[in-house]
């Protein structure tokens, strides 16, 4: 596995729980805030996938990410090599797409941006560790891309991230 990175590549699924589940901005607005404020630094990113599939959708969180400072990265030459290379390395690697329903068309981008960048995915995601199963996820294709990866309760804690409550 590659050492911490100074950048991290968000996958959708954890600003959309976050902002479903955990961490709504109703109650929790500091978490907005400190995602806005990593984006300035460029510690954080989003594949330009990402940002599609967020924002397909007109709801409040793709409303927050159009006008977020999170920077948004588009395919470049050396980001479709690291997508060549993800695809020819394992075949069971283009299980990572559901192209039957259109799911997870993202998932290989935040890969190939994080190999391209040496940035730490951010996932909800869950390693599959079943033998019989086909179903392939994003850290199983990071862990045999030898690409970090993490959840996003560790990302808050690698970055010693502090929330404040207070009563109003």
């Amino acid at each position: 596995m590659s050492a911490k990175a100074d950048n991290y590549c968000i996958d959708a699924n954890v600003l959309i729980q976050a902002w479903q589940k955990y961490y709504s901005p109703k109650f929790c607005p500091d978490y907005w805030n400190i995602l806005n404020e990593l984006g300035l630094k460029n510690r954080i990113f989003i594949p330009e996938q990402v940002y599609d599939e967020i924002t397909r959708t007109e709801d409040d969180l793709s409303k927050w990410l159009k006008k977020s400072d999170i920077p948004i990265r588009k395919i470049e030459e050396q980001v479709i090599k690291c997508l060549q290379e993800i695809y020819s390395n394992n075949p069971s690697h283009k299980s990572l797409v559901d192209n039957t329903k259109s799911r997870s068309l993202a998932d290989p981008w935040v890969i190939a941006h994080a190999m391209n960048e040496k940035a730490t995915v951010v996932t909800k995601e869950e390693k599959v560790t079943a033998l019989n199963s086909n179903k392939v996820k994003i850290p199983n294709v990071c862990d045999n891309m030898n690409v970090r990866w993490i959840n996003d309760f560790d990302f808050i804690n690698e970055l010693n991230i502090k929330f404040s409550c207070n009563l109003r």
